[in-house]
């Protein structure tokens, strides 16, 4: 039997969470995509899925793309231009730099169409949707670690072993993911509005390749100001780190990084109140 002398819960006193649209400026809510960190995980465990899934020759392709690559650069930077190489071979120098910028590229064009791709799952449930893009990006880790066991075996080959400073590989490669992520934060918010942006992407990652000392050194630049103000790029920073820290090239990228990760700094933050801002509008315009 019902006992109706028991009250009924007031709906003022239950737990609730109301979900509308920001105004103007807002915060990031980090700590809400904390929350969300087994979504984030499932999200990046999906995209390594969907890479690799009904592919002939599935993870080598993040062993072929720089490989191959690197004997393009080898045969008409290397032997017919003869660029120099920091007195290292030139094979090993350019794949070198090419392992972070295939990391790099990857996550630029994962992260920048993301959100479209995402576009069901946006419109049907809430969450923070910093998750897709940040998901996108870590990803391209699985790519990355292919490609780095590769470049450690074509060290052993050539008779070269990393030095003492591979202790900072791992804060060259944060660098990598807080550049690829700052860019991709903002291309994937304009690419909700602006569907011609993904058209842009190749052309803007093609362009950054030849604006990164991959296929030549940093070196050639003479002037130690010019030098420094070229680590605007923050992809120049990571790229002469990996070369110092594993091949031990005399180009100590001392404030080249400095100024590569104020850079990298401001384009992920600004990327993240930008996104932030544009959130309101995804599930509505996507």
């Amino acid at each position: 039997m019902f006992n109706d002398s028991l009250p009924e819960p007031q709906l003022s006193s239950l737990p609730h969470l109301r979900i509308q649209p920001s105004n103007g400026w807002v915060s990031l809510h980090l700590k809400e995509v904390w929350a969300y960190r087994e979504l984030l995980y499932f999200l990046t465990w999906r995209d390594i899925k969907v890479r690799y899934k009904q592919t002939v020759l599935g993870a080598a392709w993040a062993i072929i793309q720089p490989f191959f690559t690197m004997v393009v650069f080898s045969l008409f930077f290397g032997n017919l231009a003869q660029i120099p190489s920091d007195g290292v071979p030139y094979p090993i120098f350019s794949y070198t730099a090419l392992v972070p910028w295939t990391f790099f590229a990857a996550a630029l064009g994962a992260s920048s169409n993301s959100l479209v791709g995402s576009a069901n799952l946006i419109k049907k449930i809430y969450f923070p949707r910093l998750v897709i893009p940040i998901s996108s990006v870590i990803s391209g880790s699985v790519d990355f670690l292919l490609a780095f066991a590769v470049l450690l075996i074509m060290m052993l080959v050539f008779g070269i072993f990393p030095t003492a400073n591979v202790i900072f590989l791992p804060f060259l490669l944060l660098l990598a993911v807080m550049t690829s992520l700052g860019i991709g934060l903002w291309l994937s918010a304009m690419n909700v509005q602006f569907r011609d942006v993904r058209y842009t992407v190749p052309f803007i990652t093609q362009f950054w390749l030849f604006a990164t000392p991959i296929a030549y050194p940093s070196s050639l630049i003479e002037d130690d100001l010019l030098r420094t103000i070229y680590g605007i790029n923050p992809m120049t920073g990571v790229v002469e780190g990996f070369r110092w820290a594993l091949l031990g090239t005399d180009t100590a990228p001392g404030p080249i990084i400095i100024v590569s990760f104020l850079a990298a700094t401001l384009l992920l933050v600004s990327g993240m109140f930008y996104f932030r801002r544009m959130e309101k509008t995804f599930a509505d315009v996507v």
